[in-house]
């Protein structure tokens, strides 16, 4: 099943909380809102957005401010935050927005087309970081599988005590155990029993003997 797209609107002015939440309802997005920076941290703790539409002004902090307090506290899962103002709009307010960590900056008035555009590229990321997470997940899984299996595995290493006559093998406890014994106690080896050339030689002239 899909993960919805969670999406936060932070905006002070009425208004504008209304139709840029609207306009994302109406896509299909999961959306909440907030008007203060206070209200928004505790929705992005509640709600976990995906993606925090972070207006700059707000009553209570600055927008750049609260984009880096959440870009830098790790239990908040970093969504990503599009910054939006009407008022901070030069380039050096667009840069010092990215420099504190925003994933985008958009300039009110913004066209819908646009508006939306931007949501969606920001969703198309947020899927491919997920699949590279979940791809990642996978080979962790396997590795920590991989060395179980190896940890597991059974091997026969230093100095084997054997029998010079009957071939038995003495083993750690000091018993004397038969070759096939020891070898299923200490491997993964199963048996199949046959005849070598020499044997086999020996045991036809033995019969022919008899």
């Amino acid at each position: 099943m899909a993960h919805t797209f969670k999406i936060l609107v932070t905006d002070d002015d009425p208004d504008i909380l209304e139709l840029n939440s609207t306009i994302l309802r109406k896509v299909g997005y999961e959306v909440y809102e907030a008007s203060t920076a206070k209200e928004t941290l505790e929705m992005v703790r509640t709600h976990r957005p995906d993606l925090i539409i972070l207006d700059v002004i707000l009553p209570d902090m600055r927008g750049t401010r609260l984009c880096r307090m959440i870009k830098d506290d790790p239990d908040l899962r970093g969504p990503f935050i599009i910054l939006m103002s009407g008022v901070q709009i030069s380039s050096n307010n667009q840069a010092k927005g990215l420099n504190v960590g925003a994933d985008g900056y958009l300039v009110k008035p913004v066209s819908r087309k646009e508006f939306i555009a931007r949501v969606q590229a920001m969703e198309r990321i947020k899927h491919a970081e997920d699949a590279l997470m979940e791809t990642k997940r996978e080979q962790e899984a396997t590795i920590e599988k991989l060395q179980k299996a190896l940890e597991e595995i059974k091997t026969l290493r230093g100095l084997i005590p054997i029998c010079a006559w009957c071939k038995k093998i003495r083993d750690d406890e000091g018993y004397w155990d038969e070759l096939e014994v020891y070898l299923s106690k200490h491997s993964e080896a199963v048996f199949s029993h046959g005849l070598c050339p020499e044997c086999s030689k020996a045991m036809k002239k033995k019969i022919e003997e008899d």
